[in-house]
């Protein structure tokens, strides 16, 4: 015949096991459970369990009857968490000495033979230039963050200046809104308030479909950044394929000495041209491709082979797809990349550039909601934006990347304390989550 009690009484049931839920509660009520399929007796563990979701059912039924202003006789000590009860530490996990001793040997990978070239970006007093620091990139003979082989040099991120206003994702936009006609300010707020390790300064007036700036006259803004400045910096044209090698040519020449990083040659301009005017003034060359490795290849034997650009002299930007927006195939473009240059292909050996701005061009990250009425709640942009260029970036450090161009100062800062934190740097600040958002939104 099955036994049935009433709901007050199982207190007195599990008075005597030492419950850590249910010391203190006193539970009072006229429900009844049928125990009849227990068999007779309760193992601990049982004990322990039912006597948790007894106390759980106990506060929920108080609340409830709480709602409707009818006092229950329920009572917890302080101390005791209301919507959480625990289960007896004795019972809750086994003890260190009962479990199972493991270990885990690290050794290298046979396969990755080769190691990434060592490329540095800025000269010195020491080196002939004006910079402050010297910033290295490479040298890695592994995948990122493996804790058998240690990376000799930890990821760098820097920060994009335009010559003249440009429309900004408002997130963006209200960090530099007071500094955006002047690249030199921008500059110096980027380095002295955002720990920006370098500054990539974009000449985008000269594309003739916007400006048309001379390419002496956009010298000068160069001129100006490096003067504000004293980090490194990468100089980058408008992306117009018949004015770009001119304009990076007369850059290179303004900043000569400095070993700035002249971006970009790429496959469908006179990347000849830019590689002479980097060789001529002392600087690095980006070659930059568009998602496919063959074509990196490519490129990089031709700056190697015909310009006879040095190992040292070469980053490649292998183009950074967005997250929601191809981001799949950047990683895994990037991570082919890097696997089949520790395994021995001389031509893809060199560090690599992500173009990590570009997560601003996807509509999630600036779009205020969904244009679909039945799509679900984005969120607050101010924290999406943000967090669609930092998925971005730690993605694609995973795969193999050494330097980040980027835009919002807490992107920068989430991602250079994550990725400082793997390499086991303490050069990182703390990032205030409470505050994470930025200076102002």
């Amino acid at each position: 015949m099955a036994k049935k009690v009433k709901l007050s009484e199982m207190t007195n049931m599990f008075k005597d096991m030492e419950i850590l839920a249910l010391e203190g509660v006193t539970i009072e009520g006229d429900i009844e459970l049928d125990l009849g399929g227990l068999g007779g007796g309760f193992d601990p563990m049982l004990a322990a369990l039912l006597g948790q979701e007894n106390a759980v059912l106990a506060q929920h039924f108080a609340r409830l009857a709480s709602m409707f202003g009818v006092p229950v006789g329920i009572g917890a000590p302080a101390g005791v968490p209301a919507a959480a009860p625990a289960v007896s530490p004795a019972l809750a996990a086994p003890k260190l000495k009962d479990l199972i001793p493991a270990k885990f040997d690290f050794e290298n990978i046979a396969e990755w033979a080769n190691q990434i070239q060592e490329v540095p970006i800025g000269n010195t007093s020491a080196d002939g230039g004006s910079r402050g620091k010297r910033v290295m990139l490479g040298g890695e003979k592994a995948l990122p963050f493996f804790p058998d082989a240690v990376m000799p040099n930890r990821n760098q991120v820097t920060i994009d200046v335009f010559d003249m206003r440009i429309g900004l994702a408002k997130a963006v936009k209200v960090n530099y809104d007071e500094v955006m006609d002047s690249p030199g300010e921008w500059a110096k707020k980027n380095v002295e308030k955002f720990n920006a390790d370098m500054i990539t300064i974009h000449l985008i007036s000269t594309d003739p479909l916007i400006k048309d700036t001379p390419a002496k006259e956009a010298a000068k803004t160069v001129e100006e950044v490096l003067q504000a400045v004293d980090v490194p910096i990468a100089i980058g044209g408008s992306g117009n394929p018949q004015k770009d090698p001119e304009v990076l040519a007369k850059a290179a020449e303004v900043a000569e000495g400095e070993r700035c990083l002249i971006a970009s040659a790429s496959l469908n301009l006179d990347y000849a041209k830019i590689a002479e005017a980097a060789l001529k003034y002392d600087h690095d060359v980006l070659s930059w491709t568009q998602l496919d490795m063959n074509s990196q290849k490519e490129l990089n034997r031709k700056l190697m082979k015909q310009c006879n650009v040095p190992r040292d002299r070469i980053i490649m930007d292998p183009t950074t797809a967005a997250l929601g927006y191809g981001l799949d195939y950047a990683y895994t473009n990037m991570e082919r990349i890097r696997l089949a240059a520790l395994m021995g292909d001389d031509e893809l050996t060199f560090p690599m550039s992500s173009g990590t701005t570009n997560a601003w061009g996807a509509r999630e990250s600036w779009m205020v909601s969904s244009p679909l009425k039945e799509d679900s709640d984005w969120g607050p942009r101010e924290y999406r934006g943000p967090i669609w260029e930092i998925i971005t970036g730690l993605s694609l450090a995973i795969a193999g990347n050494d330097l980040f161009m980027m835009m919002h100062p807490t992107s920068v800062a989430v991602l250079k304390q994550i990725t400082q934190t793997l390499f086991g740097s303490i050069e990182a600040e703390p990032v205030d989550i409470a505050n994470w958002i930025g200076t102002e939104v």
